[in-house]
């Protein structure tokens, strides 16, 4: 069940419900409880118990907060509207996780991702994605070096584009699935293994893949595995008409950008491990589960429409990545708790790329973001209990 080989696993802490990071006006029906440092926790009714908040934490989740907001002002500089893509772009980042955009070229969804990498300040590198590229263009591979001095020849290890912070993997379907598979272990366990001979990738390390639509010409469709280890499938649609006349308008004409420093790599770092330390409520986590499992046609408790139009559910990573993107998302929006709207705001770029339809659905058309339309009807919220 673990999302990624050497991590910490998820901790739950199923005493918290909803509560503000650090509020100044607690309600009256509200236990307040002051936890390590002065931070205050508090929950709805009895289903909230106290918890401590290390000073530490609630310092760094702050930081975390300040330096979201000014990464998004600094992209804004280049990157006009799609304020939900680069959002979950950012989520993405402060899980630890690896997503893939999926739209028809000209969106800018590369131009995202060189621009993110350059307010970051961080190692970026990017790979065309093309029918003919093998693996080793990726991992890098083995060369015979001759030693100047004493003229014999050694092998060497010649590192690829993937030993980067911000690996850029554009138009990752245009390559068959056996290179796009060389991507599997650096994803997964952030190394690369070449010989038998193991390399540590630096961190963070992040995976941003770019994607056609599957109907688009010289395209392959990714394997399933290879799917399911995408934190995010980022839909990227054409922006409003203001917002396309304002993109036309600002890359038609000369324009300077200069970047103010905002976080910087062991800052990442550091909030990927905050995120795994928020805490979550039973109630949040078992929707979660719920939600996930309801997507499984081979559950008895599965709604008639999953029956009938799904081939194959959401897998476990499903309800992990709720989970942790619910916590990242919380850090942002300035609350050390997850609530069920952060699990339901993320239900279609986590399960959307997991959940496989048959050909009934194909037959009337049915998206798996339209299942998750009415599965997230379908699964009952629980209720606080007051």
């Amino acid at each position: 069940m673990d999302i990624d080989s050497g991590r910490e696993e998820l901790e739950t802490t199923p005493e918290v419900d909803d509560a503000p990071l650090a509020p100044s006006h607690p309600a009256t029906n509200m236990p307040r409880v002051v936890g390590e440092g002065g931070a205050a926790v508090e929950g709805e009714g009895d289903a909230a118990v106290s918890a401590e908040l290390p000073a530490d934490d609630v310092a760094r989740a702050e930081q975390l907060k300040a330096g979201y907001e000014q990464v998004v002002g600094e992209v804004r500089k280049v990157i006009i509207g799609q304020s939900e893509v680069l959002e979950q772009v950012l989520l993405t980042l402060f899980v630890g996780g690896n997503s893939i955009i999926t739209g028809v070229p000209g969106l800018a969804k590369t131009l995202m991702i060189q621009t993110l990498a350059q307010v970051l300040h961080l190692d970026f590198a990017r790979i065309q994605f093309t029918p003919d590229l093998m693996p080793s263009d990726i991992t890098g591979t083995e060369v015979i070096q001759a030693n100047p001095e004493t003229g014999r020849r050694n092998l060497e290890f010649v590192r690829g584009p993937v030993f980067t912070n911000i690996l850029l993997a554009d138009e990752i379907n245009r390559t068959p699935p056996k290179t796009q598979s060389a991507l599997l272990e650096a994803m997964q366990e952030h190394n690369v293994t070449v010989q038998g001979e193991t390399y540590q990738l630096e961190e963070p390390f992040l995976v941003l893949a770019t994607q056609n639509p599957i109907e688009l010409e010289g395209t392959y469709p990714l394997p399933e595995a290879q799917l399911d280890r995408f934190m995010f499938n980022i839909i990227i649609e054409h922006p409003p008409v203001d917002e396309e006349r304002e993109v036309v308008r600002e890359t038609t004409r000369n324009k300077e950008v200069d970047f103010q420093r905002t976080i910087a790599g062991p800052d990442i770092v550091g909030f990927q491990r905050l995120v795994r330390r928020v805490p979550v409520s039973e109630a949040v986590m078992n929707y979660a589960v719920d939600l996930v499992r309801s997507s499984r046609p081979e559950n008895p408790e599965a709604p008639d429409f999953v029956k009938q139009w799904i081939e194959y559910g959401a897998s476990v990573r499903a309800a992990q990545y709720l989970i942790l993107g619910g916590k990242a998302r919380a850090l942002v929006q300035g609350r050390y708790f997850v609530r069920f709207e952060d699990i339901r705001a993320l239900a279609r770029p986590v399960m959307r790329h997991r959940i496989l339809t048959n050909f009934h659905a194909e037959s009337e058309r049915i998206t798996t973001d339209q299942v998750i339309h009415q599965l997230l009807d379908a699964v009952p919220v629980p209720q606080s209990r007051m």
